[in-house]
């Protein structure tokens, strides 16, 4: 009797699991008409084309992430919420754009004592003279141009300045420089209130260097997404050369600041034991908007994610891509948390290629879109190739590329487990079913740099 009880509390739970699934899948899952990926020991894999499955990634993060406030620097790396807006003219008085001398009237001119520094308040000029200047000066009131420093002379013996640049009147009585040369004007760059930047504008050190000459201190963004990285792979080791057959990891060292480089604030890395219910009370208790998970997404006798996902009240929004390396990838929605704020979840698969596809296909899309990044433009992220690139028949292949002068190639070293070819290429093309031939154009994505 009580191995009876016994067999039947088991069949209770494994009918648990499936309903579980099932509200995972979603009711449309069975009716799908989508490709299909079946693994032995597992449920079938509803499969959707390489850009569907970005599409989802982007819509699926909503609206952007609140807005804050940051000091220039610390806004780096973050979208604008609004327009960057100058808050005066730029440059906000008429300056001059070399070293050498405002000169007033034609010349020859009698220099006057002193130089004005960049920033000072220079006195007005009278006709005739001349004052000697730094770049980036204030033009002094009645000064109509620069002699470049390279160009005057001065005759000790009169304290007269001549324009030698061979301009009408050089050594001698002439016009000297016309008016406004080498002056930048006021206004020249911007006037006050004219629109910088559009919002969405990822804050880059130049960015933040336009804000603050602008008259900015503070920039209002979004806020980057906080993401959690969760290594499922708990039995690599972290240090050393790979031993006991077992390889080195190589997905934490990579992944956490690919992840930021493209607008992740990384919150934290660990490791979860290969344990269902160890998984699912990480996916729980994480303060994450988004969940980065390695290894476990091959439907089978090991997948741990999605019964984790299951048992959490989780809903896919992607599971499995047609796209090499990569497929078994997945994007869930996560319940949200006890403030009420959208958490997702993007699983990668353990192969680091595979990994890189997963980030590149579902993770990037997704972080921009919370972030406030504008869309990118697919046509300028096109160039050409320079030798054929080869497809799958069927899937889309993402193939690490370096570009050369006659366009992109593809590099050797990018097979399962491989990231010798990654690690030098400074793109990856993105090429379609069946291939693309030299001299076609295709879509590179990004590598992220120093």
């Amino acid at each position: 009797m009580y191995r009876m009880r016994q067999w039947i509390a088991a069949v209770e739970a494994e009918l648990d699991r499936e309903l579980a699934l099932e509200r995972l899948l979603g009711p449309d899952a069975v009716r799908s008409s989508a490709p299909k990926r079946t693994t032995r020991g597992g449920p079938a894999r509803h499969t959707v084309a390489w850009a569907e499955a970005r599409a989802r990634a982007h819509d699926g993060a909503g609206r952007p992430l609140p807005v804050v406030t940051r000091e220039l620097d610390a806004a780096l790396g973050h979208a604008l919420a609004g327009p960057l807006t100058a808050l005066t003219d730029l440059p906000p008085s008429d300056t001059s754009a070399r070293d050498g001398w405002a000169v007033a009237g034609p010349g020859p001119w009698r220099l006057r004592d002193g130089r004005v520094p960049a920033g000072g308040q220079p006195e007005p000029l009278g006709h005739g003279t001349a004052v000697a200047l730094a770049a980036g000066a204030r033009l002094p009131v009645g000064a109509g141009g620069v002699v470049r420093r390279e160009h005057g002379e001065v005759v000790a013996d009169d304290g007269m300045l001549f324009d030698r640049s061979g301009s009408p009147g050089v050594g001698g009585p002439g016009p000297g420089p016309g008016p406004g040369r080498d002056v930048r004007a006021r206004g020249q760059e911007c006037r006050a209130g004219e629109t910088l930047l559009p919002a969405g504008t990822a804050v880059t050190p130049a960015v933040a260097g336009l804000a603050a000459a602008a008259g900015h201190d503070r920039l209002v963004v979004h806020r980057r997404p906080r993401v959690e990285l969760l290594l499922l792979e708990d039995e690599l080791p972290e240090s050393g050369p790979p031993r006991d057959g077992r390889v080195r990891d190589a997905l934490g060292p990579l992944l956490a600041p690919w992840l930021a480089r493209h607008g992740a604030d990384v919150i934290g890395r660990r490791r979860v034991a290969d344990a269902v219910g160890a998984l699912r009370d990480a996916l729980r208790g994480s303060t994450a908007d988004v969940l980065v998970t390695t290894g476990r997404t091959a439907a089978g006798p090991v997948d741990r994610l999605h019964a984790a996902l299951a048992e959490s009240g989780a809903r896919l929004l992607v599971d499995s891509v047609a796209v090499r390396p990569g497929h078994p990838m997945l994007l869930a929605e996560l319940p949200p948390s006890p403030d009420g704020r959208p958490r997702l979840l993007v699983g990668l698969p353990g192969d680091p290629p595979a990994a890189v596809a997963g980030a590149v296909t579902l993770a990037v899309p997704l972080l921009r879109r919370l972030g406030g990044h504008a869309d990118p433009d697919p046509e300028a992220h096109r160039t050409t190739t320079a030798s054929a690139l080869p497809g799958h028949p069927h899937d889309t292949r993402l193939i690490p590329v370096r570009r050369g002068a006659h366009g992109i190639v593809p590099l050797p070293f990018d097979g399962p487990a491989m990231l010798r070819g990654l690690a030098v290429a400074d793109g990856i093309a993105v090429v379609p079913p069946g291939g693309v031939p030299a001299g076609a154009h295709v879509e590179v994505l990004d590598v992220p740099g120093p």
